[in-house]
């Protein structure tokens, strides 16, 4: 499986292609590396996002997960840059419970992409599972809203 990593912010990222689609981003430096022209898009708009030039993704993408996984990806794509949503809103929109919506986010294979990031509970952050944990994700959505206030 083709795997190319960057240098981020929040730490080194590596970007998975198979069939032609963008499957996993990971934490930490990948031991092979290759240059595909969409592994170097999805470098190239991660980048971007970094950098405050691009606040919306456009790769082919294929998580694997069950098809309520599914569902709740799809429910994330469409926060918008800057947004959030709680987890009883996408349950609202994917079907389940918050719980298994937080289950599916910790489950994403493909982070920043899919904007797990963006989905928040009730009364606080809720959790993230990438990176730096919550530390990651309250750098994320400052980035995405400098000077929103985080709960």
């Amino acid at each position: 499986m083709p795997q190319l990593s960057l240098h981020t912010p929040i730490g080194d990222l590596t970007v998975s292609e198979e069939n032609g689609a963008v499957v996993a981003v990971d934490w930490g430096w990948g031991r092979d590396q290759q240059e595909t022209a969409l592994l170097c898009r999805a470098r190239d708009q991660l980048h971007a996002y970094f950098d405050a030039e691009l606040s919306e993704f456009d790769l082919p993408l294929a998580p694997a997960g069950s098809p309520y996984r599914q569902r709740v990806w799809q429910a994330l794509c469409e926060i918008p840059f800057g947004a959030t949503r709680s987890y009883l809103e996408i349950a609202a929109v994917a079907g389940g419970s918050a719980r298994s919506v937080g289950q599916a986010n910790g489950s994403n294979p493909i982070p920043l992409i899919i904007p797990c990031h963006r989905v928040v509970a009730t009364t606080h952050l809720g959790g993230y599972s990438g990176g730096d944990g919550l530390t990651t994700k309250r750098w994320l959505l400052a980035h995405e809203h400098p000077g929103a206030a985080l709960i």
